[in-house]
């Protein structure tokens, strides 16, 4: 029995460890273009749109283009992110394992 409830601790501990870490995880806004991975900076502007939705209907991953960094960043909500490809756009979420866990996708007021 003591063994049991040791081990239900260690259980418990573990679990509130796991929750603790899950809850630190920062929302942060990205800023930039929804494109494709296979074509990225070249169709991050609205001229580029079509060929993005293209790409992606063959398999392609929409991504994030951000301007300022000049990089693609992947996103996890593929039908949300379908939605806003051909104008700019933030995204707002927490980025784990080089992903964005995409929590909400508005057009960028200008």
């Amino acid at each position: 029995m003591r063994k049991f409830a040791a081990m239900l601790g260690i259980v418990a501990l573990a679990l509130a460890g796991s929750m603790a870490v899950a809850e630190d995880k920062k929302v942060e806004t990205w800023s930039g273009w929804i494109t494709d991975e296979q074509c990225g900076a070249k169709n991050a502007n609205a001229d580029g749109a079509a060929c993005a939705l293209k790409c992606h209907k063959a398999g392609s991953k929409l991504v994030l283009y951000t301007m300022h960094e000049k990089e693609l960043i992947q996103l996890d909500n593929q039908e949300e992110a379908v939605k806003h490809v051909g104008h700019p756009v933030t995204i707002t979420g927490t980025y784990e394992n080089g992903t964005i866990k995409v929590t909400k996708i508005e057009e960028k007021k200008s």
